[in-house]
């Protein structure tokens, strides 16, 4: 069976991420769609912001274009409706607004180049996704937008597909411990704390904010909606009882540092899902050398890893040196060169 066939039988919606601009997630969907095609798999598409356009409008290089086949299910807001380099039938008009007008769920009339977006939100983006798959779609992939790692959360999609590749560095080894990183903070481990969970979930339902809960399951709500620059305060909050810190927003190295190292030994952090951490690689293994603790309400599945070995400044690895390296420091994530091997 085809990789992209063993995708549809365990999720029903896929993300691919991208670690950076040209990291080669546009390709990686390319081919995942040629390949589903060749399969006889029925996909939609969708985006976190605008794709599938010839040049990136920031950076005003060329970039690859969204091929989808006939048949293919695709959000696209109005107007960008009469730039799609082939026909597309109006299914349904949504709700969903984008800075492009509202979104419109589509069927592909006959093969060919379509520009895609879709919500910001990740509710509505999990909204529209139920509703894409409503029209007999086998699997939906979202194309996440760069630095748009939410779109990674467990609440918008069932797994995502990592996109890396030179564009990180220079450097194979950075390439390989910053791709590294990102796959192990998404692997986080989860709270298994089940009184814990259930107590966090019912307190920052709708209300989003930092709780600090002791030894009793007895919930502190210091005032603070945002960890950011609040590192003191959340350190004058903990005491000997303290057992949890809940941070429901941005996790920083600079809320760490405002904790004492001590206080933060004896305690766990716990955050609503990975994508809330915004700290290096090395400098996260500092921290957990230290004994810091973290814990997170939901992980994120990574399915798959692609690399892109080419850099637009000019330089590039050795495809299966790169490939090979990434592989052998994850260990059990496949990892695919689209541009050599595609995902076989």
């Amino acid at each position: 069976m085809a990789f992209v066939g063993e995708l549809a039988e365990k999720y029903n919606t896929v993300s691919i991420v991208g670690m950076a601009k040209n990291s080669g997630k546009t390709t990686a969907l390319n081919y995942l769609l040629e390949e589903a095609y060749d399969e006889g798999l029925l996909c939609a598409v969708t985006s976190t912001g605008r794709d599938g356009e010839t040049t990136d409008l920031v950076t005003t290089t060329e970039k690859p274009k969204v091929y989808l086949f006939s048949d293919s299910i695709v959000s696209v807001p109005e107007q960008l409706y009469e730039l799609a380099e082939t026909g597309l039938e109006i299914l349904r008009r949504t709700q969903y607004r984008t800075a492009l007008g509202n979104v419109l769920i589509c069927r592909v009339a006959e093969s060919g180049y379509v520009q895609i977006a879709g919500p910001g939100s990740i509710r509505e983006h999990k909204r529209l996704c139920d509703d894409m798959r409503s029209y007999g779609c086998d699997i939906v992939f979202i194309d996440g937008a760069i630095d748009r790692k939410s779109i990674a959360a467990p609440e918008s999609s069932d797994a995502i597909i990592l996109a890396t590749g030179a564009v990180i560095s220079r450097s194979l080894k950075v390439v390989v411990e910053e791709t590294v990183h990102i796959v192990n903070l998404y692997r986080t481990p989860v709270l298994e704390d089940e009184e814990a969970r259930s107590i966090f979930e019912k307190e920052d339902k709708g209300v989003y904010r930092i709780l600090a809960m002791d030894d009793e399951y007895r919930v502190k709500d210091p005032g603070v909606r945002t960890a950011l620059g609040a590192g003191s305060t959340l350190d004058s909050i903990i005491d000997e009882h303290t057992r949890y810190l809940y941070i429901p927003g941005a996790f920083t190295e600079s809320i760490v540092g405002g904790i004492n190292p001590k206080k933060l030994r004896n305690i766990t952090l716990v955050l609503p899902d990975p994508t809330r951490i915004f700290i290096g690689a090395t400098r996260w293994q500092q921290l957990l050398k230290r004994g810091m603790k973290l814990r997170v309400m939901e992980n994120i599945e990574v399915a798959a890893v692609t690399v892109n070995p080419y850099a637009p400044a000019g330089y590039h690895f050795d495809h299966e040196q790169l490939r090979s390296a990434v592989a052998d420091a994850l260990g059990d994530v496949p990892v695919f060169d689209v541009r050599a091997g595609g995902l076989e």
